[in-house]
């Protein structure tokens, strides 16, 4: 009667025996080790192929000294941090950016003591080559552990205390600047900012954009309420603002889901955007171009946000000491100003 038990997978003994080499010259072939003959790795390649060998990820990590493995850490495991297009699309970059490689990357989510304490054990032994960190704020202890494992750091946007070697960002500030000046442009005076979180370096970099471009301008800040980058804290910011400067005439809103929650409070009280109230949003995500109006943004390469912070990440694997990078930013005109 026929059964269904697991087929045994081949040994690195029977290779070698396949290939008429001693075990450790099939070990070297495997591990890609110098000094073995042309003939005895061809022999070997085909005794892989001829048995369907799949070499063990572990043996092969004692080997080299390599797990062919990098990590993301990102400091929140939030369910709203996952609902937010901006870091999947952060990880196709990554992934692109991978595609043509060996490695695998490992996503690690590391706000709870637990998840650092996952983090932290994953550096010390060794269970990733390189490590890219995002979502950092305040005194982020990601940051303490990366340094303290000593293994090549990537950042994807700066943390706020401190200036790595080695990041990836958009130009915060100067979209936000640039996003400012544009509703300044219109004949705008009375423009309020709904910010993000203060705790992060992406936050004040937009706001240090708002209130310089209306510094430049003669005008002062005219009304600030901070959220989380979520639309449901725009709403509540937007709210807010309407409560106590009912005479705003535009708002710069430090994200797209914050200003979607924005626009949706404005229809609500009756304001018509942009003829009442001229909105800005930053990041230029999907649901840009499906508010109502479609909403004016600032984009940034998001993709390729991940995507240079993977090649700078594989330039340190390889020896390499690359130079930080910033990304440039532009403005995308829509209906809501």
């Amino acid at each position: 009667m026929a059964t269904n038990a697991p087929r045994r997978q081949p040994t690195l003994d029977e290779v070698a025996k396949r290939a008429g080499v001693s075990r450790t010259a099939a070990s070297r072939v495997i591990n890609n080790a110098p000094h073995v003959s042309r003939a005895k790795r061809e022999a070997v390649e085909r005794a892989i192929s001829d048995l369907g060998y799949i070499p063990s990820r572990t043996a092969q990590a004692l080997a080299t000294q390599k797990t062919n493995v990098i990590a993301l850490a990102i400091a929140g495991d939030d369910p709203a941090l996952f609902a937010d297009p901006f870091f999947g699309r952060v990880i196709v970059g990554v992934s692109a950016a991978l595609e043509d490689t060996d490695l695998h990357l490992m996503l690690c989510l590391a706000a709870s003591e637990r998840g650092q304490a996952r983090f932290r054990s994953l550096l010390r032994t060794r269970g990733a080559d390189g490590v890219m960190l995002m979502a950092l704020r305040g005194e982020d202890p990601l940051v303490r552990i990366a340094r303290q494992a000593g293994l090549p750091t990537v950042f994807g946007g700066r943390p706020l205390r401190g200036e790595p070697s080695w990041y990836a960002d958009a130009d915060n500030y100067g979209g936000a600047r640039t996003a400012t000046e544009y509703l300044i442009s219109l004949g705008r005076t009375r423009i309020a900012a709904i910010t993000g979180l203060a705790d992060t370096d992406v936050s004040e970099a937009r706001h240090r954009g708002y209130t310089e471009a209306m510094a430049m301008a003669g005008l002062v800040p005219y009304a600030e309420h901070a959220g989380d980058f979520t639309e449901h804290s725009g709403a509540a910011a937007m709210t807010a603002l309407l409560a106590t400067h009912p005479q705003l005439d535009a708002v710069f809103a430090a994200n797209d889901n914050m200003a979607a929650g924005a626009l949706r409070v404005l229809r609500q009280s009756g304001r018509t955007v942009p003829d009442d109230v001229a909105v800005v949003g930053f990041d230029d995500l999907a649901i840009a171009a499906h508010t109502d109006p479609p909403l004016t943004t600032i984009h940034q390469p998001i993709q390729d946000l991940g995507r240079e912070m993977t090649r700078m990440l594989l330039a340190l694997l390889a020896g390499q000491s690359p130079s930080p990078l910033i990304l440039p930013t532009k403005l995308i005109k829509r209906g809501s100003a």
